[in-house]
């Protein structure tokens, strides 16, 4: 039995599309793009090229504003840097207490180096309060640097107002940066229309390789780069430019737009088959995060009563790939950042499963693992001292609402 992939917020299969027009890049067409005779032109107008499919995919009014660097953990750090290193004045940094630790782990290495994080709570739903926001804004905006706000959540898939929040922060003079990781492929982005000054996107979360991401700068942003050296990337990211990979971005960026309309319609139908389906035959599950307005491939899921990695080891087991909610560090369970911050219980955050599809699933797939989810979760809960198999079997609708959660 083929095996069913569903954890491509993860990571993604590069699409074969993808590899065959890396691969001249390996072989025939390996010059260095800043050399001036003919192995290096014809990169550097495969480069060329490259960039612009990822400006048509984020709707940039530029293409000079696309910056490629290795990947969106090195392309949030080089905007939230970036800012603070452009206005030293500014020591004020505005977050979220839900972003991915390539955000939180660096605000939480600023704070010891004495710059202030404040960081915006999210409510049961994952969403995060304006009010409060409008209110630092208002309090600390002659000292905020940047605000940096996710569009999407990796866990809950729970989308970000990111726009209208760019346009607060820029009445108040202030840069507003996102991490779009998960979002760019899926959601219709025109960056032209917005006040967002960087943006960041990885090519692995889009059916490109690993190892290749891109920071947006709009143009005329005040800009420190993170690596200096050569004059790559109009001087903003030094080092030889990795041409397979930022060729197979382009390729990627230019299929996403494609299959967009497929991404919000069959994937999104899909993954509500997985959840009413799952949610029809397990007791005591619910859908974590903003049912309304989220990814249209990310079900977040939460078994009460069980342990999230017992889950995914016996779905591995049938040849099922998903991810937990919890993280698994020296050795010690503890349910994920995001579980915490919107107050999910703990007796559920721990049993939480993030199925995350993509194009390539199939409605075969998913009831496939809607069969193989119930008996994975009756047999944890018989060995958990918590569960008194009781409790009724919740109206797939029932699930979805805030009061069930």
């Amino acid at each position: 039995m083929n095996p069913i992939y569903m954890d491509n917020n993860a990571t993604t299969a590069c699409d074969p599309a993808v590899v065959q027009a890396m691969l001249p890049f390996f072989t025939e067409q390996f010059g260095n793009a800043s050399s001036i005779h003919s192995f290096g032109a014809q990169v550097g107008k495969a480069l060329k090229e490259a960039r612009g499919r990822v400006q048509t995919l984020l709707g940039a009014a530029h293409d000079s504003e696309i910056v490629f660097t290795s990947c969106g953990t090195e392309s949030d750090s080089t905007a939230i840097l970036s800012a603070i290193k452009a206005q030293p004045e500014r020591r004020t940094i505005i977050t979220t207490v839900v972003e991915h630790p390539a955000i939180l782990t660096l605000c939480d290495q600023l704070e010891k180096e004495g710059y202030v994080v404040h960081k915006l709570k999210v409510n049961k739903k994952g969403r995060v309060d304006l009010d409060e926001y409008k209110s630092l804004l208002g309090q600390f905006g002659d000292r905020v640097a940047i605000v940096s706000v996710m569009w999407a959540n990796n866990e809950t898939g729970t989308i970000f107002p990111v726009e209208e929040m760019a346009e607060m922060a820029h009445e108040k003079g202030i840069m507003f940066h996102t991490d779009a990781v998960q979002a760019v492929g899926k959601l219709a982005i025109d960056l032209k229309s917005t006040k967002i000054d960087m943006l960041s996107l990885s090519g692995h979360k889009l059916h490109a390789p690993k190892g290749i991401g891109v920071l947006y700068v709009r143009r005329n942003t005040r800009f420190r780069p993170l690596l200096r050296g050569g004059h790559q990337e109009r001087g903003r990211r030094a080092g030889t430019e990795n041409s397979a990979s930022i060729v197979g971005l382009g390729v990627a960026c230019e299929l996403a737009m494609q299959h967009m309309a497929a991404e919000n319609t069959v994937v999104k139908r899909l993954r509500d088959r997985l959840e009413r389906g799952v949610l029809a035959k397990v007791p005591n599950a619910f859908v974590n995060g903003d049912t309304l307005y989220r990814l249209p491939n990310t079900a977040s899921i939460a078994f009460e009563y069980v342990e999230g990695e017992g889950i995914l080891l016996m779905l591995n087991k049938q040849g099922i790939a998903a991810s937990s909610g919890s993280a698994c560090t020296s050795g010690s369970l503890e349910p994920s950042h995001v579980m915490r911050a919107m107050g999910i219980p703990y007796t559920a955050a721990h049993g939480t499963i993030r199925f995350s599809l993509s194009r390539y699933n199939t409605e075969e797939e998913v009831d496939r693992v809607i069969a193989a989810v119930p008996p994975v979760i009756a047999q944890l809960r018989k060995l958990s001292p918590y569960w008194s198999g009781e409790g009724p079997v919740p109206n797939p609708e029932q699930a979805f609402r805030p009061e069930y959660a």
